[in-house]
């Protein structure tokens, strides 16, 4: 009995330990704006989160030119329709 408790305890360390070291439980998934005031804060994240939240801004900033570009070819094409019935 007392090895099937200490083995269950030994299983259930190592699960903590796993995840505390994959800071998986213990961060939040909020993003996070870096700037010249807070470069230390960037310095001090690995290099798995650093490469993350490059990837994280790069696709955000693909879906915002790609929003924008679409209203631009709605724009046109709107402008366009005017100009052709103007003729």
């Amino acid at each position: 009995m007392m090895i099937f408790i200490s083995i269950n305890i030994f299983i259930y360390l190592k699960t903590i330990l796993k995840l505390k070291k994959n800071k998986k439980v213990f961060k939040n998934e909020e993003t996070i704006i870096f700037n010249k005031r807070n470069f230390g804060n960037w310095m001090k994240l690995t290099k798995k989160e650093r490469y993350f939240l490059t990837k994280q801004e790069s696709d955000s900033y693909l879906n915002k030119r790609r929003l924008l570009l679409e209203e631009i070819r709605k724009e046109y094409k709107k402008i366009s329709k005017r100009n052709s019935k103007k003729n």
